[in-house]
């Protein structure tokens, strides 16, 4: 790829990038050690770092304060070393990652959805290097992804996930995880507790969204609920259904994956032994809520054909292909309720990791260092493949 660096698409960016080529970075430089910030030229004609203004050291002895690697999408998945590393507005942290996790929506990305072009990645633990709130200083955290802008509604609400003017980590207008270093909002941070793994701290904001759902739909032991779909969200909202107490039955395509929810005492069903017994009208998986989890429109067409009438379906996939309503009549007739869900409570997602209630290790196929960031994309689109982690 070209040396010359892209525009990142963080919040901030003309701030320290501007129009006339100047990159003003809050690092003391390693020769100098000068305490003022220091300006080093990135030079438009060789797309490269002259030095130090201050000193004149010679670029390269400042690289690393100014360039970052990354993983990013830009028409396609690329790693590099030479993106520009991003810089701190007053109420936001500079958070060096140290692992992040492949979602689903990552994949759906490089497939046109949300036109996003910039660093993937939204799950992801790291260490705070710098922020003005001397609680997070040197901490590990995670963090939520919706940026959203203070001030609206939405926003003075406490529900920034739905502000109109909102950035999203690795998704909308905000670099993301993939990369040494991401930007957040101080007040989307979460300290980790000490006992986490980083590894299990990745699956945070995964386990977060799926206990979005019962903030969301209230389900009791009597109701029949069936999850669609045996991927990684689908699992860890299985496992999330299953503190119910509810008549839970998972509906997957893959007998080793739903195996994991099976020796834990969770029902489950292969989608070809659904459709073999019971052709297209499923009754016995009638089900008061569905939720579907599948990744692909098939999972809407399913949920649509078992939920109960006066029953719920809520939807978690995210995915770049348009969803078609089998019957809407049928919907209508059947006062059926649809419900989008997204994302969900960190706090309680923390609460259920520490105190090991949630058992996600086995969700975990592989571990990929940065570099190898585009062979982790592969496996992660594997059939067969769960979470697929990249160590920063």
């Amino acid at each position: 790829m070209s040396s010359i660096p892209r525009q990142p698409m963080s919040i901030g960016w003309q701030d320290s990038i501007g129009f006339n080529g100047r990159n003003i970075s809050p690092q003391r430089h390693s020769s100098c050690g000068n305490n003022t910030y220091h300006e080093s030229q990135i030079s438009p004609k060789h797309g490269g770092l002259e030095g130090c203004s201050l000193c004149g050291n010679d670029a390269m002895n400042n690289y690393n304060e100014v360039y970052m690697q990354a993983l990013l999408f830009w028409d396609e998945l690329e790693f590099t070393t030479d993106y520009p590393r991003q810089i701190p507005q007053p109420d936001e942290a500079l958070v060096r990652v140290t692992m992040a996790g492949i979602c689903n929506t990552d994949l759906e990305i490089t497939k046109g959805y949300m036109g996003f072009k910039g660093i993937l990645g939204h799950e992801f633990v790291g260490v705070v290097d710098e922020c003005d709130d001397r609680e997070f200083w040197g901490r590990r955290v995670v963090g939520e992804i919706n940026c959203g802008c203070g001030q609206c509604p939405y926003c003075q609400s406490g529900q920034s996930r739905h502000c109109p003017n909102r950035s999203v980590l690795g998704i909308l207008k905000h670099d993301g995880a993939f990369a040494d270093y991401l930007i957040l909002p101080i007040r989307n941070l979460h300290l980790v507790p000490d006992s986490l793994s980083n590894e299990e701290a990745v699956f945070v904001e995964p386990l977060a969204a799926a206990l979005q759902i019962l903030e969301q739909v209230e389900i009791k032991p009597e109701h029949s609920v069936v999850v669609i779909g045996d991927g990684k969200l689908g699992l860890l909202v299985s496992m999330v259904m299953a503190q119910t107490n509810c008549h839970l039955t998972v509906i997957g395509k893959h007998q080793l994956k739903l195996n994991i929810l099976t020796q834990k005492g969770i029902s489950t069903i292969l989608s070809h032994q659904v459709e073999a017994a019971h052709g297209s009208k499923p009754s016995v998986l009638a089900a008061d809520i569905v939720i579907e989890c599948s990744g692909h429109p098939s999972g809407f067409n399913l949920s649509q054909r078992i939920v109960k009438p006066m029953g719920k379906i809520v939807l978690k996939s995210t995915f770049a292909e348009e969803i078609l309503f089998k019957s809407l009549a049928n919907m209508i007739i059947n006062e059926i309720t649809l419900i989008g869900s997204r994302c969900g409570p960190f706090d309680k997602a923390l609460s259920l990791l520490e105190k090991k209630v949630i058992d996600v290790t086995p969700l975990i196929t592989a571990i990929y260092p940065i570099k190898n960031g585009i062979e982790a994309f592969e496996t992660a689109k594997m059939s067969e493949s769960l979470k697929v982690l990249i160590k920063i």
